[in-house]
């Protein structure tokens, strides 16, 4: 008898922690699969890419559903002892969303300062992408904001956040891959949440890439720049 015979369920918990996306644009592949599969989008989303790797995943995403593309530009607020952990993030009209837990552990002044040095960044990648890109009317549409996968969380809690003002008839959530506790969090606040894999010992989104390297400003804005020519 096997591993999956001794205990039931082994056996796909095995293929999760196995499997991994070749880069970026084969996730984006599978996610938009997963959104014709299992959701009824309509005949007008706008698929909406968080800068700047999310917009790689989201080009690949809304090309295949036939649909429009557009950004909604958040900053991770990283902490000061390890940038890759979030202590929270801020979006687009004054969003922002603090991770209580980690953001006590920092001085007010310190969060201060990177909350003020993020939404400089914000602006400025923001103000490059709408040269090429005016900002899509999002009212009464359905959107589907997408990124290249879910930690903690932040990023997304933060674009949820940017997107009330917008009034969209709905918010999807689609993602290549995510933390289970994460993912379950966030379906308390986005309309659906389609992410195909949910790894049950999750690490890092990276781990989940064989090839994860970091999506320069440039490249967005030739994503955007092909998309026009097109």
């Amino acid at each position: 008898m096997g591993w999956s015979g001794l205990y039931p369920g082994t056996a796909a918990c095995f293929s999760q922690l196995m499997e991994r996306f070749r880069d970026r644009r084969q996730a984006g592949t599978r996610v938009a699969e997963e959104l014709a599969d299992k959701v009824d989008i309509g005949p007008s989303a706008v698929v909406l890419g968080i800068p700047r790797g999310g917009v790689v995943v989201a080009d690949v995403v809304a090309r295949e559903l036939d649909a429009e593309l557009d950004v909604i530009a958040v900053e991770k607020l990283g902490s000061p002892w390890n940038p890759e952990l979030a202590m929270g993030a801020v979006g687009e009209e004054e969003a922002m969303w603090i991770d209580a837990k980690v953001a006590e552990q920092v001085e007010v002044s310190m969060l201060a300062c990177t909350i003020e040095a993020e939404r400089a960044e914000l602006v400025q990648k923001l103000a490059d992408i709408r040269r090429i890109q005016p900002r899509i009317d999002l009212d009464g549409r359905t959107t589907i904001i997408v990124d290249d996968g879910v930690a903690t969380g932040s990023t997304i809690r933060a674009a949820l956040l940017a997107l009330e003002r917008a009034r969209p008839a709905r918010r999807i959530l689609a993602v290549p891959v995510g933390s289970p506790e994460t993912l379950a969090e966030l379906e308390e606040v986005a309309d659906v949440v389609v992410c195909p894999l949910r790894p049950p010992y999750f690490r890092a989104v990276g781990s989940w890439y064989e090839a994860f390297g970091q999506v320069s400003q440039a490249e967005v804005l030739e994503i955007f720049h092909q998309r026009k020519g097109t």
